[in-house]
């Protein structure tokens, strides 16, 4: 056998295996998603956040797209010093949809005041976070246990 094919079936059968372990998984994707937006949120990047909601966002509150980004960015100006800790309870993924359980504390400051805005020390604020893959990236639809501040 001559070199040139031997090299040609080591890419053949070596490809398959390069795939599984270069290519991200869905799960991983996800967790992507939520340690980007952790950071946006703590950097107060409104579009950086929003770039992780789709258009057709929709929650239990009635808010949609627009106005979670307005209210997002009013509670940007009002916060400094914002810090999200959280724990991805759960991750399920059929198709071209996932939800994700989390457990969520937020401490924020306002002037010399510092506190927990969602959760505490003791019990994380839980979270479901319903996704769905648009343009092959994942987006939250849906959140249940968002709470909204006034």
């Amino acid at each position: 056998m001559s070199r040139k094919m031997i090299v040609f079936l080591v890419l053949i059968f070596s490809a398959p295996l390069l795939y599984y372990f270069l290519w991200p998984s869905d799960e991983k994707r996800i967790r992507r998603l939520f340690s980007e937006g952790a950071a946006a949120i703590e950097a107060k990047k409104v579009e950086d956040v929003m770039s992780k909601v789709s258009f057709n966002y929709t929650d239990e509150h009635g808010l949609s797209y627009l106005f979670l980004k307005q209210g997002a960015t009013r509670l940007f100006q009002k916060l400094d010093a914002i810090g999200v800790k959280y724990v991805i309870n759960s991750i399920d993924v059929k198709d071209e949809k996932a939800s994700v359980d989390v457990g969520v504390r937020v401490i924020a400051g306002r002037g010399q005041d510092r506190g927990y805005i969602a959760g505490d020390a003791a019990n994380p604020l839980q979270m479901k976070f319903y996704l769905e893959k648009e343009r092959s990236k994942w987006l939250v639809v849906r959140t249940e246990g968002l709470p909204v501040w006034q």
